[in-house]
C-alpha cells in the first residue's frame, strides 16, 4: 500500500506509519510487539512446574518479568535438589498433589492471577492403565484436575481477563495401545479447552492450549533411555529431534500473550511434525 497524499502533497501520517518497515503485519512496531511478550507484572502458576515441561514454561515466564508460582508433589523445594530436569531458582513453590482434589481445594489463594498453565501428568507404564488403580490415578491427575484447578482460579482469572493454557500431548489425537489412561486423558484435555474457552470467553478467560509431541522428560524415560526405541521416534519426527521443555515455553509464552489474543479453545501442536 503506497502512502496516501493530502491536498498539499504531503503524506499522510498514518499512512506513513503503515509503510514504516518496523511496523509488522498485525500492524505493530518492532518494539510493541516485543512488549507483548514481557509480562513484567504479571502472575503465573505453572501446576506442574517442578520438572520437565512446566518446569522450562515457568522459566520462560520468569525471564520475561512475571512472578511464577510452581506447584509440584514433594513437600519442599529442597526435595527437587538435584533432580534432572528441575530448576526451581526463582520460583515461589508449594506441594500440591493434585491427584487429591482435597488438596488442591486446601492449596493458598493467588491472587491476582493472569496466566494459569496446567501441565501436570502422569502415566503408568507395564500395562498398568488397563488395572483400575492405575486408570483411576491417570485420569485423576491428567483430566480431572485440570477442572479443580481452573474452577479454584475461575474467580481470580476473570478480574484480571487471565489465561488458562491446558498442556495436553499429541496422544491425545491418537491411539496408545499401551497406555489407554493416559490416551484417554489427553484427548479429554483437549476437549475440555474447547468446552471451557467457549464457556469461559464471555467472562474474560481466554482458554487454550498446548499438545506437545515427544520431549525429553521422565516420563519419555521409557523411550529417550532405550538407543534403538529413539533412533525409531526420531526418524518420525521431520525435524530429526525431540523437543526440549524450551521449545514448549516459546509456545506457552505466544499463547499467553496479546498476540494470540482471538485464539480461544484451540490446541497447538508443537512436536516438530510428528503428527503429519
Amino acid at each position: 500500500m503506497l502512502p496516501r497524499r493530502t491536498a498539499a502533497g504531503k503524506t499522510d501520517g498514518a499512512s506513513a506509519l503503515t509503510a514504516d518497515p518496523r511496523v509488522q503485519a498485525c500492524g505493530k512496531r518492532e518494539d510493541e510487539a516485543v512488549s507483548d511478550l514481557d509480562f513484567s507484572g504479571k502472575t503465573v502458576l505453572v501446576v506442574g512446574g517442578s520438572s520437565g515441561i512446566g518446569n522450562g514454561v515457568a522459566h520462560g515466564f520468569r525471564e520475561r518479568g512475571a512472578k511464577v508460582h510452581v506447584w509440584g508433589t514433594k513437600a519442599n523445594a529442597a526435595d527437587y535438589a538435584g533432580q534432572d530436569g528441575s530448576n526451581l531458582t526463582g520460583l515461589e513453590y508449594a506441594g500440591v498433589d493434585v491427584g487429591d482434589r482435597a488438596q488442591i481445594d486446601a492449596a493458598p489463594a493467588i491472587d491476582p492471577l493472569d496466566v494459569l498453565v496446567l501441565c501436570q501428568g502422569t502415566v503408568v507404564y507395564r500395562r498398568g492403565e488397563f488395572e483400575p488403580e492405575g486408570w483411576d490415578r491417570v485420569m485423576a491427575v491428567n483430566l480431572d484436575s485440570l477442572m479443580d484447578c481452573a474452577r479454584k482460579f475461575r474467580g481470580t482469572l476473570a478480574a484480571r481477563r487471565g489465561v488458562i493454557i491446558i498442556v495436553s500431548s499429541v496422544s491425545g489425537f491418537s491411539s496408545n495401545r499401551g497406555n489407554p489412561a493416559y490416551a484417554a486423558s489427553k484427548a479429554g484435555a483437549v476437549s475440555l479447552t474447547k468446552t471451557l474457552g467457549e464457556a469461559w470467553a464471555p467472562e474474560g478467560i481466554r482458554v487454550v492450549g498446548l499438545a506437545p509431541g515427544l520431549v525429553d522428560t521422565k516420563l519419555t524415560k521409557v523411550t529417550t533411555e532405550h538407543p534403538d526405541r529413539l533412533a525409531g521416534a526420531l526418524r518420525s519426527i521431520p525435524l530429526g529431534r525431540m523437543g526440549t521443555p524450551a521449545d514448549m515455553a516459546g509456545a506457552a509464552l505466544l499463547l499467553a500473550s496479546p498476540l494470540a489474543g482471538y485464539v480461544v479453545g484451540q490446541t497447538l501442536i508443537v512436536d516438530g511434525g510428528l503428527s503429519l
